[in-house]
């Protein structure tokens, strides 16, 4: 957390300013050095860490009464565990290097008004016994942690990651760097959703412009001035989610044979163009210099009075390359397919642009994978998920 939130909370505050050992790391608030009495009655110490809530951008009341330990398992002055605040013992990594080992509720009838009595009144229950055999001790060290305040990639805090504490997993993210090719309905809703993770960098490459019929399949809501002011699709998104995240960058650009080279330093690139030709040349470029990538698609018909379709998605990793080639991925342009009119609904691909990102995060070890596919499809009329050229 910045510490001009810290500022702003006179509670924390007054944690530092009585001397107490205080660290802020990400959204967290840890207090080291607390005396405690372990099991074979020796004063030792330990780290109390607590999740900080964080309401519009200010430090607000304590969301949780639960605390996290560092340390062995506190005792009373007779070397058994203080039973009163039991809550879990088990070794968990909460993200930026924190790893607790147990978990103590103590809960007030109304709750914790603020971090201050909430932190201190679990010093007090952990340091008495270890005061009992030397009233020396204090977790009042007033010893300054300096903490380096590194930017994040987002504008404010993840607090959706730090409520939930997976912060660790949100992690898993981190530094890469991100290419998408085609904001059109999917590559805009993928925007959508990689924004608010920690990507290092999320690239957008698109020529087009941002028209009328684009609103309608597209995350968010334009106005009719902005309509009006017919701008470059990339421009227009990374406008909006630069509100959110710092790192994106627009290249307003078809990408062909000429300049595919830009894409050698991504991580990771999501594709989302319908021409064929062109898909062929990013295919083996990104084959080339070893870059994952999944290639998306919709095909949406009209029968009678009703819409039936497939959505696909296929992941191409240095583990798994050849499907890509071997009629996974249909290389037919839409003006040579004369039964499709290139029907798209926002809500398709919303969805297309869900599958590609689960299985980004999962190839990430973001989410468990027990399938490891690297083709899916589903069939909308028969709500049918399909998962094919499994990899062991």
């Amino acid at each position: 957390m910045l510490r001009r939130l810290i500022n702003h909370s006179p509670d924390i505050k007054r944690l530092f300013n009585e001397g107490y050992e205080v660290e802020i790391i990400g959204n967290y608030l840890l207090m080291h050095s607390i005396p405690y009495l372990n099991a074979k009655k020796e004063v030792v110490k330990g780290t109390l860490v607590s999740n900080v809530s964080i309401t519009n951008n200010r430090v607000s009341k304590p969301n949780t009464h639960v605390v996290h330990f560092v340390g062995e398992m506190p005792c009373n002055i007779d070397g058994k565990p203080i039973q009163q605040i039991q809550h879990s013992s088990r070794t968990s990594n909460l993200g930026h290097n924190i790893v607790v080992n147990h978990s103590f509720s103590n809960k007030p009838m109304n709750g914790y008004p603020d971090y201050y009595e909430k932190m201190t009144q679990y010093v007090k229950i952990l340091s008495a016994p270890a005061q009992h055999y030397d009233d020396r001790v204090t977790a009042k060290t007033f010893k300054v942690i300096e903490t380096e305040e590194s930017e994040s990639v987002l504008h404010y805090d993840d607090t959706n990651s730090s409520r939930a504490e997976i912060d660790a997993v949100n992690q898993k993210l981190s530094n890469l760097k991100i290419g998408i090719i085609g904001l059109g309905g999917t590559g805009s809703y993928i925007l959508d959703f990689v924004a608010k993770t920690l990507v290092g960098e999320i690239h957008l490459f698109d020529g087009d412009k941002f028209y009328q019929h684009n609103a309608f399949r597209a995350p968010s809501a334009v106005s009719i001035e902005e309509l009006n002011e017919v701008v470059l699709k990339v421009n227009h998104y990374a406008k909006i989610y630069s509100k959110m995240h710092r790192h994106i960058f627009a290249h307003g650009i078809f990408i062909n044979e000429t300049n595919v080279g830009i894409l050698k330093d991504m991580d990771f690139v999501f594709i989302c163009i319908d021409r064929s030709e062109v898909k062929k040349t990013i295919f083996r470029k990104l084959e080339n210099e070893g870059i994952s990538f999944i290639d998306t698609g919709i095909g949406i018909e009209r029968v009678n009075d009703s819409l039936i379709g497939t959505i696909r998605t296929t992941t191409s990793t240095n583990l798994k390359r050849e499907h890509v080639w071997n009629d996974r991925v249909p290389f037919a342009d839409i003006e040579e397919e004369d039964y499709s009119s290139n029907i798209q609904i926002a809500e398709i691909n919303a969805l297309n642009a869900v599958h590609a990102v689960m299985r980004w995060k999962k190839l990430n070890g973001f989410y468990n994978d027990l399938e490891n596919e690297y083709h899916c499809t589903y069939s909308i009329n028969v709500n049918q998920l399909v998962n094919d050229e499994v990899s062991a």
